[in-house]
C-alpha cells in the first residue's frame, strides 16, 4: 500500500517480497554500526522480521517504517517511517538508505514527508528521534528537519543514544 509520494519518491508498506531488499539492508556495516545487528542472516528471517515488525506496528497502531521507492524505476533505497518502541515516551522517526542512496537528499525529502505525515495525518503531538552521538550526518538531518536536541541517554545498556523531539503546535505549526 502506498502511504506517501514525493517529487522523486514513493513510501508504501514493506511486503514479505520485501525481504531480500530488507536482508541486504539490516547487514550493511553502516546499518550494523549505527543500529545495530539484527541477527537476521536468511530471506526467511527477513520476512519474518518484516511480519513481526514493521507488518505488525502498521495493522495496530497504523504506521510503521516504510519501504522508500525512487519513482521513476521502482528501485528500492531504503526505510523511512514511524516507530513506537518501548523505550520512548512517544513515536520517533527512524530512516536508513543503502549506502549507494547517500547525498542525493533522498533521506530528507522522505523523512521531511513522514514529519508532514505525523504532523498533519496522524495528528501526533509530537515526534521523537533518536541516534547515536558519533553519526554525523543522522544528527544533521534531525536538525534540518527541525528536531532539536533533548538529551543522551541509554536505551540500551553501554550504547548511548542523542535524543531529538519536536514539538507540533495546535494550528499545524512546527
Amino acid at each position: 500500500m502506498i502511504v506517501l509520494e514525493t517529487p522523486r519518491l514513493r513510501l508504501r508498506t514493506l511486503a514479505a517480497d520485501d525481504a531480500p531488499f530488507y536482508l541486504a539492508l539490516v547487514n550493511e556495516p553502516s546499518w550494523l554500526r549505527h543500529i545495530g545487528d539484527k541477527h537476521i542472516h536468511s530471506v526467511e528471517a527477513a520476512r519474518a522480521a518484516i511480519e513481526q515488525g514493521p507488518c505488525d506496528m502498521q495493522r495496530r497502531l497504523g504506521h510503521s517504517l516504510y519501504l522508500v521507492e525512487r519513482k521513476d524505476d521502482g528501485a528500492p533505497l531504503g526505510l523511512c517511517g514511524l516507530i513506537k518502541r518501548d523505550s520512548l515516551p512517544g513515536v520517533d522517526i527512524g530512516y536508513a538508505l543503502r549506502p549507494a542512496h547517500w547525498g542525493q537528499g533522498y533521506a530528507f525529502e522522505a523523512a521531511s514527508a513522514v514529519l508532514d505525515y505525523a504532523r498533519e495525518t496522524l495528528r501526533l503531538p509530537a515526534l521523537l528521534a533518536i541516534t547515536g552521538p558519533d553519526n554525523v550526518a543522522s544528527n544533521a538531518l534531525l536538525r534540518k528537519l527541525g528536531l532539536h536536541f533533548v538529551h543522551c541517554t541509554q536505551l540500551t545498556p553501554g550504547v548511548p543514544s542523542n535524543v531529538y523531539r519536536l514539538d507540533f503546535s495546535d494550528d499545524g505549526s512546527v
